[in-house]
Parts: structure tokens; sequence; C-alpha cells
């Protein structure tokens, strides 16, 4: 074995035929042995049989090769999808029309209720390959979607055409509450929301409700007020078309005044509209209103409830080391950070949205787990799958330490919240392999989490976040501690990514070393005063001890006979 594959796994990923036809007729290679399939620019990984890792690979020379040799067609993966739907992911038409002539079943979804299909709306192609194959086109996974609704978020408008001229359901609502047309309308799909509101006679309340939303997702997501003004007139012009009892279309349902919005209504003429028109904070105000009034916030808390009791669940039945743990566990953190951005927009802000109970539940929940995993990987063999959960979970953890200070704004709420993060930090979490503490995380751009559970159309950046360093700091977070290349907190936070004048400040101020010398030879100092945004005097921050210790490794001075407390305070100042 090589990086847990065996010779016939790694010949069938290279397209070897020869090598593949002699380790099975000669050898009498296992040819269901699952070895480890790392997906090029995806951070997952895998355990699939030879035959998935040659469909996915486009080796079609070998598919045969194995196919010839009787491996089963529809085999699946950790994740439970088969050679076939994982080629259609990648677009290879040729293989998954071998893969369908030789008995794979392109109904078989994968544990998520991903379906062929809807990984193939990238193409219409292969959509059309697969429909005349029998393809449902109105099967759903687990979050109730179907291909429709995986089409319209990724803006393909000839594959919508397709999916609906061949009997999609429009009216087919996830778990979320979104048909098509209210799917288009969340993603500022334009073009696919011209050709639904043409193709279906919708009601004028639901027109108009609908061009509302659309003009709302420009305003939020894509910071086109021209464009959301666009939107909101034409609804206007919607509701004045269609009187009832004497008025235009009225706004259902009407939300009570509510002190986070400054007990503003929403604009119910175009005289009230234009009058707001250059006023931005206005112009959010009744965005807010018309996404609450439309999309009703309460749908979030239900979608947080479900995800929440399904990872539970997982957590009694498997470790967080468990893929579909992990992977739950980021959906649920991406689920409530987008709800608490949905609902804070700007100035205006909910108290406790998402709920500050379910913040610290689920935050036990992980923490409660993460001294037994850290134990299992520990013992050998430690496979990169259960080192990419456990990390994933522990960013997790630094998320959920965001939604707490976030949510948490009564006092009591906060001293919960500092018991719960100095009860972390004693446990010192590290990541695997590169041993970052949660600090490290905090400080860090690229602390981010992703997730194929649940779309969303954007990458939240949450860190560097100066109240969570904060935080940290105040419960005994080493603001010194190295991982593996010697990094400390100052090093990644003096990167030009991460760099902000608050946090290095704040990091200095708590006694963080500007000249720690890491793997490569760099110092923070270095990299701060490279930087032109730099608006600090560190002459304040380099003690006299710093400055004897490193006169100490310059000359070479025989330093082992310091007192042993100096000893580690030297190190700091050599090169590796």
């Amino acid at each position: 074995m090589k990086d847990d594959c065996a010779p016939l796994f790694i010949a069938c990923k290279r397209g070897t035929v020869a090598i593949v036809e002699y380790l099975i007729s000669v050898c009498h290679a296992n040819i269901e042995q699952k070895g480890k399939y790392e997906i090029p620019n995806d951070p997952s990984v895998h355990y699939v049989t030879p035959l998935w890792c040659a469909a996915i690979s486009g080796k079609l020379p070998v598919m045969k090769c194995l196919i010839f040799h009787g491996s089963d067609v529809n085999a699946v993966s950790d994740s439970g999808s088969t050679p076939v739907r994982s080629a259609c992911f990648t677009t290879q038409i040729d293989i998954v029309s071998y893969l369908v002539e030789n008995g794979a079943n392109i109904h078989k979804a994968s544990y998520n209720g991903g379906t062929c299909l809807i990984n193939s709306v990238q193409s219409v192609e292969l959509c059309t390959f697969l429909v005349e194959n029998g393809a449902d086109v109105n099967a759903t996974d687990i979050q109730n979607k179907t291909a429709l609704h995986f089409a319209i978020q990724e803006h393909r408008l000839e594959t919508t055409k397709f999916l609906c001229e061949n009997n999609a359901d429009l009216h087919i609502r996830s778990r979320y509450n979104d048909d098509a047309l209210q799917t288009a309308c969340l993603e500022g799909a334009d073009k696919i929301f011209t050709y639904l509101v043409n193709k279906i006679s919708y009601s004028p309340e639901r027109l108009a409700d609908a061009t509302e939303l659309m003009g709302s997702t420009f305003f939020n997501d894509y910071d086109d007020v021209e464009m959301a003004l666009k939107y909101w007139r034409s609804a206007l012009a919607i509701r004045n078309a269609n009187v009832v009892d004497g008025v235009p279309l009225p706004k259902r349902p009407v939300l009570p005044k509510r002190d986070t919005h400054e007990n503003a209504t929403e604009f119910t003429t175009l005289e009230e509209l234009n009058a707001i028109q250059f006023n931005f904070d206005a112009l959010a105000t009744q965005s807010l209103l018309i996404c609450e009034r439309i999309l009703d916030v309460l749908r979030y808390q239900r979608c947080i409830d479900l995800w929440r009791r399904t990872l539970e669940i997982r957590v009694e039945k498997d470790s967080i080391l468990y893929i579909d743990t992990c992977s739950i566990a980021e959906s649920l953190l991406k689920l409530m950070i987008d709800f608490k951005e949905k609902t804070s927009e700007r100035r205006n802000r909910n108290k406790e949205e998402p709920r500050f109970s379910d913040v610290v539940a689920i935050f036990k929940l992980l923490v409660s787990q993460l001294t037994e995993a850290k134990e299992l990987l520990q013992i050998q063999p430690v496979y990169k799958l259960h080192q990419d959960s456990y990390n994933g979970i522990i960013k997790c953890i630094t998320h959920l330490i965001y939604l707490l200070v976030e949510t948490g704004k009564l006092d009591d709420q906060k001293a919960i919240t500092r018991q719960l993060v100095y009860d972390l930090i004693k446990q010192n979490p590290r990541t695997a392999v590169l041993k970052d503490t949660i600090l490290h995380l905090c400080v860090s751009e690229q602390n981010t989490i992703e997730t194929t559970y649940i779309y969303t159309s954007r990458t939240h950046i949450i860190f560097p976040h100066l109240g969570v360093v904060k935080l940290l700091l105040e419960c005994g977070a080493n603001v010194n501690a190295m991982n593996i290349k010697r990094t400390t907190p100052l090093h990644i936070a003096s990167s030009r990514f991460n760099f902000e004048n608050s946090l290095i400040k704040l990091l200095l101020d708590y006694g963080a070393h500007i000249d720690v010398v890491d793997r490569t030879g760099e110092t923070p100092i270095q990299m701060i005063v490279s930087n032109s945004a730099i608006k600090m005097n560190l002459a304040n921050y380099m003690s006299l001890k710093c400055w004897a210790a490193r006169a100490i490794l310059k000359c070479g001075i025989q330093w082992t006979e310091l007192p042993v407390s100096l000893h580690q305070f030297v190190q700091f100042h050599k090169k590796s």
C-alpha cells in the first residue's frame, strides 16, 4: 500500500492499461479494493473502488478493462456516490455513456440524495442523455431540491429551459421553502427570472412579491442600487395595475413596526421610493423589510432545528472524525452565519438571531468530542480523511465562538461565553499536522467554512475578528504559541492578507514577541515594517530581553548556562 492505495488503484488512476491487466490477470488483484482519491482543486478526499477512480479520472480504456473483468459498475464511494454520478459531475459524456451501456444505475443517488441529473446541470447535452435514458427530472436530494433548483442556482438558463420542457415541476419547494421562481430571485438570476414569469402565469401578488425580492437580492448581494430600484419600481407598477377595493394590490402580510428597523415601513408609492433613492441606509432598511415579509426569517430557525438534531444523532452514532459528521456541522454553521448576516443588515440588528441557546448547545456538543477524537488520531495508521474532519470541526468551533460573541449580548450570556471559551483554551486543541491553535485560526482570513450540503452563493469571511481574538486572549490563549512551522499567531496576523493595525496592536499588547523566528527565518517585525499600512511605533514592543537574546545568538555565546526559565525565550529568537 502507498498512501492508502494498492498498486491496482494507482495504475487505474494513472491510466496504465497494461499494468492494470497484468495486476488483475497475473497477480489476481482485488478489483474492488478501495483506495484514497483526492479530487483536484477540491479539498475533499474519498475512498473509492478502482473503477470509480478510473471514471472520475477519465480513463476509459482502464474502465473497459475493469468492467471486462467483472468490476461492479454501481459500487459507491464513502459518500454514496456511484462512478456514473461522479462522472456526471465532471461532464465526461463518453464515460457516462459507457457506464450506462454496461448497467450503471443513473437513478441511484448519493447519501445526500444527489442524483446524476443534479450533477449534470452544467451540460444540456448530458442532461439530455440522462433524461432520454429515464432520469427522473423531479427527483429531490436531502434538501428537497431538484435538478431545476441547482440549474437556477448556477444561472444555467439553457439547462433550465431544457428541464422545464421535459416536465420539471416548477412548484416543488425545497426545505427552505424555495420554488423555482423564488430560487431565481434569491440568486439574482435575472434571465431565468424573465423566462419563468413569461412561461408561467403567476398571480399578480406572487409576481409583485418576486419582483421586489429580486430587487432586494441585487441590493444585498450585488450592491447594485440601480437594478434594485428598477425591480422595485416594476413591482409598484404591477401593484398599481391590479387594484383591490380601489387601492393598489397590498403588500401582505403586514408586519408590525420594529425598533430594530427604527419603526420604518415599506414604501407603497413611487413617490415614497423616489424620496429615498439616494439614501443608502433607508434603502437597506427597505430591502430588509421586503426579505422579512416575503421569506419569513422563521424558516431559518426551522432549518437550524433540523440540522442541529441531525448533528446530535450523528455525534451519538459516530466520531467527529467521520466525514458526514463534519459536513453536517459545517452545513449547520454555514446556515447559522447566513441567518445572522441576513437579519443584521448594516445598522439594523435583531438581538438574538440565531438563538444564543442554540450556539451554546452546538458549541458544547462539538467541544465535548475533541479529547476522544484527539486520542483516536494518535492511533496508527492515521488517515488524512480523519485529520481533515478533525480540522473541520475545530474551524466550526472558531465560528461558534464568533457567534457566541455576536449573539450573547446580555451580561449573563457574556459570562457563559467566557466560561465556555476558558474551558476550551485549557484543552489547547490544535489542528492535525500543522498544529495550529484556536488563536492561529482566528487571526487568519483563510479560516472559512466550505460545504456541499447547503448551497450558498458566497463564502463568509469572518476572520480575522478582533472581538474573538480579544476574548481568546482574555481567557488565557497563548499569544506566542507555535505551530509545527514555528509560526506564531503574530506571524499570521502580520501577513498582508490578514493585516489590521488594531489586531497587531492587540497581540503585541498581550505580549506577542515581535522578533520570533519561524522555520523560514522570518520574523513578524520584518513582515510588519514591509507593510505600508503600518500605523504604530514598533520600537515600543522591542524589549531589552529581546535585544539581549538576539545578541547572544548572533555572537554565538553559549547560553545553556543561563537560568532554565530563559532557555525557551532564547529559543524563540533562534533560526531553526
